[in-house]
């Protein structure tokens, strides 16, 4: 059975004029996804959780849930939810940016949104959901030599575990841009997987762990279309 690890990016109203208005996902419609997964017996897990599953070591009705960025509206809006449901997710943050905002996109999307800050992110954390690395300050890595390469991706996990005090062992790349070098740098860092926007679901016990595709979940998308994601073969094969 594939498993989706779906991607969010903010759970909140796109505001007026926002240009990619794809990466909102309002908090109601979250909460209908949430309650559809639960309803058809589904476990929502933290990447770690879920990576028997990807590994083929463990079987059931499992997606992965994860946040890009670490929007102080994950903590707002998101977290309540999969309490409710008894989900568990991931959030990526990046590590030099908490308690900032997203300056790397603020401009071309027109909007500055908040990130959580690092007392936000241990609440986060102490409610039982999962912290991963996303950078420090969220470049396009292949444009990256080998030193800074390492900083960004290795730094990034130095700076949340001496913040949370707990191993931070799942990576995500920024912009999904990783080829087999940054692939090799963030096992080199230590990570156990990471993320792409590589588009299908995971294949049970195939996958490369560091190349793991996605699920983009979009606020763009007509309701029906999340089933769709999540049980048919809409995502795969692109």
């Amino acid at each position: 059975m594939p498993i989706p690890i779906l991607m969010y990016h903010n759970i909140a109203r796109a505001p007026e004029g926002v240009k990619l208005r794809g990466l909102y996902v309002s908090r109601q419609r979250f909460r209908r996804q949430m309650g559809l997964l639960r309803r058809f017996g589904y476990q929502g897990l933290s990447m770690t959780a879920a990576l028997p599953y990807l590994r083929g070591e463990a079987q059931g009705k499992v997606v992965a849930i994860t946040f890009d960025d670490g929007y102080r509206d994950n903590l707002e809006n998101a977290l309540p939810i999969l309490q409710d449901v008894g989900f568990t997710a991931t959030c990526y943050m990046v590590s030099a940016a908490l308690g900032g905002e997203n300056h790397w996109d603020a401009e071309q999307l027109g909007v500055h949104k908040p990130l959580m800050s690092v007392a936000e992110l241990r609440q986060w954390q102490e409610a039982g959901m999962e912290v991963g690395a996303h950078s420090r300050h969220h470049p396009r890595l292949p444009e990256l030599q080998e030193s800074a390469l390492r900083d960004e991706i290795g730094g990034s996990r130095e700076d949340l575990e001496s913040l949370l005090g707990v191993p931070v062992t799942q990576f995500c790349y920024p912009y999904g841009a990783a080829g087999q070098r940054e692939q090799e740098a963030a096992k080199q860092a230590g990570f156990l997987a990471a993320v792409s926007v590589r588009r299908a679901r995971a294949t049970p016990g195939k996958e490369n762990l560091f190349d793991l595709p996605r699920v983009m979940v979009g606020g763009h998308h007509g309701p029906h279309v999340f089933p769709l994601q999540i049980w048919t073969q809409h995502e795969d094969h692109h």
